[in-house]
């Protein structure tokens, strides 16, 4: 009997914390969200979208610059998960080397500049306890960090740019061989 009872408890308690998870969602993330989108669009529009697009270009122009300087500004003006929308300023073929070197990028981030990824603030402290128990200096750690992610994101954004030049190239391929073949 008492199997049973305990069975239908932790059914229900699973919809309970999910539905806990849903409210947190509800009134943590997604107004953020939606006041971060907001507050961008607005600044877009005082500034312009032309102007706010010629400095997207420039930013973006060569690939050292379009996944270290975009991305980093992305993650520490927009935090993630809201940094990810910098990447409208990019044509089609671009995006998806942008996510990945961004998202890449938003944990090493939280060692100098915590805002930028508050809710996973959690790995850097566990990493960072070691050395605060040995009565070391933070900043060394943080600041490596910083560099090993800026180069992860660089690598990443070449890489996934690279594999998905590839992969438009043998679509257009596949594309023109079978109305060849008919013809």
């Amino acid at each position: 009997m008492d199997f049973l009872i305990n069975l239908a408890e932790g059914f229900i308690g699973m919809f309970e914390a999910g539905g806990e998870t849903f409210t947190g969602l509800v009134t943590g993330i997604i107004p953020l969200l939606i006041v971060l989108i907001t507050a961008v669009n607005a600044l877009i529009k005082f500034v312009g979208e032309e102007r706010v697009n010629r400095f997207a270009q420039k930013c973006t122009k060569y690939f050292i610059l379009r996944y270290t300087i975009f991305p980093f500004m992305a993650v520490f003006f927009l935090t993630n998960p809201m940094c990810y929308t910098f990447g409208r300023f990019l044509p089609e073929r671009q995006k998806p080397a942008f996510y990945d070197s961004t998202v890449s990028f938003v944990h090493p981030v939280t060692g100098l500049f915590p805002h930028a990824n508050a809710a996973e603030l959690f790995v850097y402290t566990g990493v960072s306890a070691g050395i605060t128990e040995l009565g070391l200096s933070l900043g060394p750690l943080a600041m490596r960090f910083l560099l090993v992610g800026i180069a992860v994101m660089l690598l990443r954004g070449i890489v996934t740019e690279l594999i998905t030049g590839y992969m438009i190239k043998n679509n257009k391929k596949k594309k023109v061989q079978p109305e060849a073949e008919a013809s």
